[in-house]
């Protein structure tokens, strides 16, 4: 990673090409690299340039800074605007990000994800949708959105809902990050590289097949610190309902169940059985595009949904770690209330699954 820091008028994201590769630079390192509707804009570009250009074989994605690939999505841009707008802006931009990560899946040609430090959110969707994934003992992944009130978006919920047995579910209802080995189990990676090679793997990507400056660079993982938790993972994160999580969880005698319970308890009760569903959805709908489709669906309706506002304001704006969720309990949130966010939005729909390819933020890719 670059570890200068970056001038007030600097791109948000830096574009050029080295060797046979075509390098996309994260560029706002003091906002940890979080993503605004402009990023979205120049990495599509960039990705339709490359295209048919011949000259470059293989595109690579980084991070500026020392912190991490990025953050997630600018959520205080969304809070401001589901609080003081109508949405609209928040809508578009998820329509944009929603296609670009269909784009990366299907983008014909390698997609390098350097996935060093912190990815988180909107990270995930510009990184674990690539055809090469690389994390490195720095990483610290997560989709952390019931936290504030939101759910795993940018087809967060297909990669976590097809993760072994129920660990895809425990990450999404919590929140919490895993490393690389946890990464590389759960689906998220391909790839362990360590830090202090990244500069040398770089360097070979400009000069060498992918496959090859992979094999050159890539080592074995830490272990995965999740597989020691099947047991309890799975026993408690199979169960129909998200009160039946916690009740398995409180009484399963296992410590790390219990903390987990406890972290359960402070997340927004709503965000917590919209996520189950859409996971438990997302498993039977097929193809990226298809749960892309729902993820907009239930984004655009938490706009009009008080937890969004007041989770980003608690953790974010105010920062007094002290949501009030409204409903404020789970037995308040009824079949009825979820099946809401799940309603489709006629003219609004995302629409990806019918365009029967991925395509950027101006339609389906040539």
């Amino acid at each position: 990673m670059n570890g200068t820091g970056q001038q007030a008028d600097a791109p948000s994201v830096l574009v050029r090409t080295e060797g046979r590769t075509g390098r996309i630079v994260l560029n706002r390192p003091q906002a940890l690299n979080a993503l605004n509707h402009d990023m979205v804009r120049l990495i599509d570009r960039a990705l339709t340039a490359w295209e048919h250009d011949p000259a470059v074989e293989t595109v690579v994605v980084t991070g500026a800074g020392d912190r991490g690939l990025c953050a997630g999505g600018d959520i205080r841009v969304v809070h401001d605007d589901a609080r003081d707008g109508d949405g609209t802006a928040s809508a578009a931009f998820w329509r944009d990000e929603y296609h670009l990560n269909a784009r990366i899946a299907r983008y014909p040609k390698p997609y390098v994800a350097v996935m060093d430090g912190i990815v988180m959110g909107g990270g995930v969707g510009i990184s674990a949708h690539g055809s090469v994934r690389v994390v490195t003992e720095r990483s610290r992944i997560a989709m952390p959105e019931t936290g504030i009130g939101f759910v795993p978006d940018v087809g967060g919920t297909r990669l976590l809902a097809h993760a072994p047995g129920e660990l895809g579910t425990h990450l999404a209802l919590t929140g919490a990050p895993v490393g690389a080995g946890d990464a590389l189990l759960c689906g998220l990676a391909d790839h362990f590289v360590p830090s202090d090679a990244l500069g040398t793997f770089l360097a070979d990507l400009a000069d060498l097949p992918v496959r090859e400056a992979v094999a050159r660079h890539s080592r074995p993982a830490p272990p995965a610190a999740l597989a020691g938790h099947r047991d309890w993972i799975d026993a408690c994160c199979s169960a129909d309902t998200v009160e039946e999580i916690l009740h398995r969880l409180e009484t399963y005698g296992e410590p790390a169940a219990k903390d987990a319970a406890q972290t359960l308890l402070r997340r927004s009760p709503t965000a917590l059985k919209v996520t189950l569903a859409s996971l438990r959805r997302a498993r039977l709908l097929g193809p990226l595009e298809r749960v892309l489709d729902q993820e907009y669906r239930v984004s655009c309706a938490f706009l009009a949904a008080p937890d969004l506002v007041e989770g980003v304001r608690a953790q974010i704006v105010d920062k007094d770690r002290n949501p009030r969720w409204t409903p404020a309990t789970l037995a308040e949130v009824t079949v009825t209330d979820v099946e809401r966010f799940f309603a489709p939005l006629g003219a609004r729909e995302l629409g990806l699954a019918g365009l029967g390819i991925a395509g950027g933020p101006d339609g389906p890719a040539a």
